[in-house]
C-alpha cells in the first residue's frame, strides 16, 4: 500500500479543519475580536479636521494603567493587590522618552499611531493608545495611555524542543525602576552550552534617544563580551542614525548528524562595526535611507581539547574586514488587529513594501584575508486579500564574491497566509525554504524539531537545502483563568526536509511529516514572553530511533 505523501497529508488537515469550522459556525456569534481601538471621545473632531484647522498639540497627558484593575472585582484580590503593590510602575518621563511629537507642534495622527507601535514594541508596556481627548481654542489635548505587565523575574526557566531540555535560574528585569531599563542575571543550560550571564540594556539613555546595550557571558565552552552604542532610526521620519559595536566571543560549535552531534570545534570571533545613515524623512508614503560603514569579522577555529568528537573538517581562520554602503526603502503602511499572533493584545502588522540591500569590498588592505564583494538584501510585503485573508511574504540574501564566484550563499523566501473562518479561529499556512552554495565550513544548515519540524529530534537532519511547510486552524477563546493568561489552541501538521550535500550528517529520501495539537496560554500579566506553546506531536513516517512521541514546551513572541 502506497503511503501517503506530505502534502496529501496537509491537504487532508486543512479540509478537517475546513468541515469542523462549519460544523461549529452556528455556535459562535459574530462578535468582531479583530479590531481593538481606544473609543474618541465625543466632542473631538475628527483628525481629517484637525488636520485642515491647523490644530496643535496642547496639553499631553501619560496614563500608566498598573498590572492589576482592582477597580475590577475580579481583580481585587490579596494576590494581585500585593502585586501592584510590589511592582514599579513605568515613569512618566519613560515613556515621554518615546513620544513623537510635542506640545505646540502641529496636530499629526500619524505621528500618534507610530508611537503607539513603538510602545507596543515594549517588553514592559501590555497594550498602548495614544488619542486626542479635548479640542478647543485651535489646541488637541492628547492622552497616552499605557498599561503594565510585571517584569521581575526571579525564577526558573524550562523549555524543551526537538527532545532536548533548555533550563534556567535566572533574576532579570525588563524594567528596572521603572525607567524601561533591562537588567538580566541568569544561569542557563541548553544543549549547546551552559552560562553565567551578565546583560544591560538602555533604550533611552539619559532621556535622550541614544541606545546601548552591554553583555558578558562565562561559558563552559568560553565567553562573550559585547557592548553596542546607537543612534537608531527611532522613527519612519528619523533624519539620521549611529552605530558602534564591538564583540568577543568564544564558544564551542557542534556540528548535527541525525539529530546527534557529529563533531565540535572551537571558534573565537572578534567583531568591530562602525556605521551611520541619512534620510530625508517620510516623504509621500516612503521612507528612503542611505547606510554606510564598516565591518570587521575575524574568526579562528581550532580543535576543541575537551571534546570526544573532534571536527573531520577544521575551517580555516577568516578575516573580513570591509567598507559598505546600503540603501532601505520603507512604506508607511500599518494595520491593526488581534487574535492572530498573539492572543488578547493588539497586534501591529505591516502590509507595506520594505526592501534594502547592501554591497561591501573585503580586501587586504583593511586588514581582510582575503578580498571578496559582500552582498545582502531583503526585502517584505503584506497583502490584505479581503477583510478576513491576509498574506505575508519575506524574502533574505546573503553571499561573499570570490575570485568571481559566490562563496557563502545564502537565499531564504517564506510566506505566511491567514484565513480568519470565524471570529474566534483562524486558518494558517505558512511555507519557507533556504538555498545555500559553497557554505562555510563552520556554518551548518539543518532541520528538525527546534525549526518548525516538531515531531523530530533538533537538528535532525542536514544538507545545503531545505523547505518547511506547516497548516495548523488555530483557536481563541475568551477563557481567562485566574486572571493570569488568555488560552487558545492549535491543530498542526508539519511536512519538511534538507537536501543536498552537507559536511557531516545527512538527509534522508522522502518528506519527512507530522501531525499535533497543542495548548496555547497568551501572557497578558509579565513580559517574560508573549505566549507559552505546549505541544505534543506524532511523526508518521519517523525512521529507527525517533520517539513515535514528542512533547514540545515553549514561551516564543508569537502563536
Amino acid at each position: 500500500m502506497r503511503r501517503p505523501t506530505g502534502l496529501r497529508i496537509l491537504g487532508a488537515c486543512a479540509l478537517a479543519a475546513f468541515v469542523a469550522n462549519v460544523a461549529v459556525a452556528a455556535k459562535f456569534t459574530d462578535r468582531q475580536r479583530t479590531r481593538i481601538e481606544e473609543p474618541r471621545p465625543a466632542g473631538v473632531p475628527s483628525d481629517a479636521r484637525l488636520v485642515a484647522s491647523g490644530a496643535v498639540i496642547g496639553k499631553i497627558d501619560i496614563i500608566t494603567h498598573n498590572i492589576f484593575n482592582l477597580s475590577d472585582p475580579r481583580d481585587d484580590v490579596p494576590l494581585f493587590r500585593l502585586a501592584n503593590r510590589l511592582h514599579i510602575r513605568t515613569r512618566d518621563s519613560t515613556i515621554r522618552a518615546q513620544l513623537l511629537f510635542a506640545t505646540g507642534q502641529k496636530y499629526r495622527p500619524r505621528l500618534l499611531a507610530e508611537t503607539e507601535r513603538n510602545l507596543r514594541q515594549l517588553p514592559f508596556i501590555y497594550d498602548a493608545h495614544v488619542v486626542p481627548v479635548r479640542y478647543a481654542h485651535g489646541k488637541v489635548e492628547i492622552a497616552v495611555i499605557t498599561k503594565d505587565v510585571w517584569t521581575l523575574s526571579p525564577g526558573i526557566n524550562f523549555s524543551r524542543t526537538g527532545g532536548a531540555n533548555n533550563s534556567s535560574v535566572e533574576l532579570s528585569d525588563s524594567n528596572f525602576l521603572g525607567r524601561g531599563k533591562s537588567l538580566d542575571f541568569q544561569h542557563g543550560r541548553n544543549v549547546d552550552r551552559s552560562s553565567n550571564t551578565l546583560e544591560w540594556s538602555d533604550p533611552n539613555v539619559l532621556g535622550s534617544r541614544w541606545t546601548d546595550a552591554l553583555a558578558y557571558a562565562d561559558s563552559s565552552d568560553g565567553r562573550r563580551r559585547a557592548l553596542d552604542v546607537e543612534h537608531p532610526f527611532y522613527s519612519l521620519e528619523t533624519r539620521w542614525s549611529v552605530s558602534a559595536s564591538a564583540q568577543q566571543y568564544q564558544r564551542a560549535v557542534s556540528r548535527y548528524a541525525y539529530g546527534n552531534i557529529g563533531d565540535q570545534f572551537e571558534d573565537s570571533e572578534h567583531a568591530y562595526a562602525l556605521s551611520g545613515g541619512v534620510s530625508a524623512g517620510l516623504v509621500r508614503g516612503w521612507t528612503r535611507r542611505w547606510i554606510a560603514g564598516a565591518q570587521y569579522d575575524r574568526n579562528e577555529f581550532l580543535v576543541d581539547p575537551t571534546t570526544s568528537l573532534p571536527a573531520r573538517v577544521l575551517p580555516a581562520a577568516q578575516t573580513l574586514a570591509y567598507p559598505y554602503v546600503g540603501f532601505e526603502l520603507i512604506q508607511d503602511d500599518y494595520r491593526k488587529t488581534g487574535d492572530l499572533n498573539q492572543i488578547g493584545r493588539t497586534e501591529d502588522l505591516y502590509f507595506g513594501l520594505q526592501a534594502g540591500v547592501t554591497v561591501g569590498y573585503s580586501t587586504g588592505a583593511f586588514g581582510a584575508s582575503q578580498r571578496a564583494i559582500i552582498v545582502t538584501g531583503n526585502a517584505r510585503k503584506g497583502f490584505q486579500i479581503d477583510p478576513d485573508q491576509q498574506l505575508f511574504a519575506s524574502a533574505d540574501f546573503r553571499t561573499r564574491i570570490e575570485q568571481g564566484r559566490a562563496r557563502n550563499l545564502i537565499a531564504d523566501a517564506a510566506a505566511r497566509y491567514y484565513w480568519r473562518w470565524l471570529p474566534e479561529w483562524v486558518l494558517y499556512a505558512g511555507v519557507s525554504g533556504m538555498a545555500t552554495d559553497a557554505l562555510d565550513p563552520q556554518a551548518q544548515l539543518t532541520i528538525g524539531g527546534d525549526s518548525g519540524l516538531r515531531g523530530y529530534p533538533l537538528r535532525y537532519e542536514a544538507g545545503s537545502s531545505k523547505a518547511l511547510f506547516t497548516v495548523e486552524q488555530r483557536f481563541y477563546t475568551d477563557w481567562f483563568p485566574f486572571r493570569l493568561v488568555r488560552v487558545g489552541g492549535a491543530i498542526f501538521a508539519d511536512a519538511g526536509r534538507a537536501w543536498g550535500p552537507a559536511i557531516i550528517g545527512g538527509n534522508r529520501p522522502g518528506m519527512l511529516e507530522d501531525v499535533g495539537f497543542g495548548l496555547r496560554l497568551g501572557n497578558t500579566r509579565s513580559g517574560l514572553g508573549n505566549v507559552l506553546h505546549i505541544d505534543f506531536a506524532f511523526p508518521l513516517n519517523a525512521p529507527p530511533g525517533v520517539s513515535r512521541f514528542q512533547v514540545l514546551v515553549q514561551t516564543l513572541q508569537s502563536f
